[in-house]
């Protein structure tokens, strides 16, 4: 289940009492406010709210009174200058909020993005979802064995489906177990009268941390864009990085400048240290390079040559 019923009227009533506004509107932003966008089969995320567009990034910047200048080209190249020098202040001035349904074990990772208002669903006030994210067969992988927060090859078919069971018997013995300490079925009624149940915030102890919850999470343009570099990028956990590609793809249609902007300067940009800049000058030159002489560690050395598409 993604949406419960009272959640999509409530989205169905708001998307037609539209009303006028006199602040920016972001056409790409209008047209995917209040969608949920499907995420891990039973997670989502959509747009809930937003302020600004790419004329209000380069209106901050210029502190003009009308929005953005002559030309689209203007913008862009101004938008195109801000992200390049890191002038991150214009971009705060955009805002976004998002409604999320995410794994517990997700939004562990999410949180620690510390530069967004959060507000997530209470299991100290109510009872949570017998609803639980598992990974797709191909999706259950082994260890790496150079990464220690990364996986390795997927397990082999039987070895995964065996691991499945026992994630999906947990889960739901575990559930089990909260609603009898809760003393309540799945629709709030009293199982055993002659029994107290525990208090939620409590029961809540023994739910395993791929139970689904809910929140708000509000954010400055800026900062949304940190997390979708981080977040969206192939090294980042499976999970988390199909919600920050959701998100992207909504961050595309809201300000398609800024997002072209920071497709080139961040997501797709590299960085070099001092030492690193050394190793490219002497290739440019025409001069060998070798790791040993260059100062720079085996992994320093590794992610350069990564870096420039060649082997290390």
């Amino acid at each position: 289940m993604m949406l419960t019923e009272a959640q999509r009227a409530e989205i169905a009533a708001t998307r037609a009492a539209a009303s006028p506004t006199l602040r920016p509107v972001a056409p790409g932003a209008e047209a995917a406010l209040y969608e949920a966008r499907p995420v891990l089969e039973t997670g989502f995320v959509r747009l809930v709210d937003y302020m600004g567009d790419d004329g209000s990034v380069v209106q901050g910047a210029r502190v003009s009174y009308g929005k953005g200048t002559k030309s689209v080209s203007d913008d862009r190249n101004l938008i195109r200058y801000l992200m390049r020098h890191k002038h991150t202040t214009p971009f705060e001035l955009c805002i976004a909020k998002f409604h999320v349904r995410a794994p517990i074990f997700v939004t562990r990772q999410w949180f620690r993005h510390r530069t967004a208002s959060i507000n997530e669903y209470s299991a100290r006030y109510s009872v949570l979802e017998r609803e639980f994210y598992f990974p797709r067969p191909e999706d259950m992988a082994a260890q790496s064995a150079t990464n220690r927060q990364g996986r390795a090859e997927s397990l082999p078919p039987d070895q995964a489906e065996a691991a499945l069971a026992l994630l999906r018997d947990d889960a739901s013995r575990c559930y089990d177990h909260y609603l009898h300490l809760l003393n309540e079925d799945e629709e709030g009624q009293v199982l055993d009268e002659s029994r107290t149940g525990l208090a939620r915030e409590l029961a809540r102890m023994n739910l395993p941390i791929n139970v689904m919850t809910q929140f708000y999470w509000q954010a400055n343009l800026w900062n949304l864009l940190h997390f979708l570099k981080l977040r969206a990028d192939p090294h980042a956990q499976m999970e988390i990085r199909a919600y920050a590609e959701a998100m992207l793809a909504i961050v595309e249609a809201w300000v398609p400048l800024v997002h072209e902007a920071f497709a080139d300067y961040m997501r797709d940009a590299v960085s070099f240290s001092g030492p690193a800049m050394k190793v490219l000058r002497a290739m440019l030159d025409g001069q060998d390079a070798s790791q040993a002489a260059s100062g720079l560690s085996k992994r320093e050395w590794r992610e350069l040559m990564e870096a420039l598409g060649r082997t290390a």
